[in-house]
C-alpha cells in the first residue's frame, strides 16, 4: 500500500493488477470505512449485491460506509486491469462478507484482528 511508505494514517491507497479472471476479493461491505476504485486500465465486472455492471478505464465506484450492500471486481476480459483502490481508515472497523458467513473486525488502535461468523462465533479467517 504507497499510502503506508508515506505514513499516511487517514486513509489508504494502493493499485491493483487483476489478471483476466480474477476477483478483487470476496464480496464485502464495511461498517466504518468509505471504499472508492478507480479504474486505470482494462475493462471489470462490478458486483455490487444482485447488481453487474461493466466498467472501464476512467470509471469510478464508492462505496459508503455502512450501506449492507456487498461488493467486488470480477475481470471477465482477456485483458488484465488496473485499478486504484482507495479507503478512509476507522479507528475500528467490521468487514461483512455475507456470502462466506464472516465478519473482520479490525481495532487500529490496538492492532487486533479478529474473524467471526455472521451470528458472532469465533472464525477461521478467509482463505487469500
Amino acid at each position: 500500500m504507497f499510502s503506508d511508505s508515506g505514513s499516511l494514517t487517514q486513509f489508504g491507497a494502493r493499485v491493483e493488477i487483476l489478471s483476466p479472471g480474477a476477483s478483487s476479493s470476496y464480496p464485502h461491505w464495511h461498517e466504518s470505512e468509505d471504499e472508492m476504485v478507480y479504474v486505470l486500465e482494462g475493462t471489470l465486472t462490478l458486483i455490487e449485491g444482485d447488481h453487474e455492471e461493466v466498467i472501464s478505464a476512467g470509471s469510478a465506484a464508492t462505496f459508503v460506509a455502512g450501506t449492507e450492500t456487498a461488493h467486488s471486481f470480477v475481470n471477465r476480459s482477456d485483458a488484465p486491469a488496473r485499478i486504484l483502490v482507495m479507503g478512509t481508515r476507522a479507528p475500528r472497523d467490521r468487514v461483512h462478507y455475507p456470502g462466506e458467513d464472516r465478519v473482520h473486525l479490525i481495532e487500529r488502535t490496538s492492532d487486533e484482528r479478529r474473524w467471526t461468523h455472521l451470528n458472532g462465533a469465533p472464525a477461521d479467517p478467509l482463505p487469500e
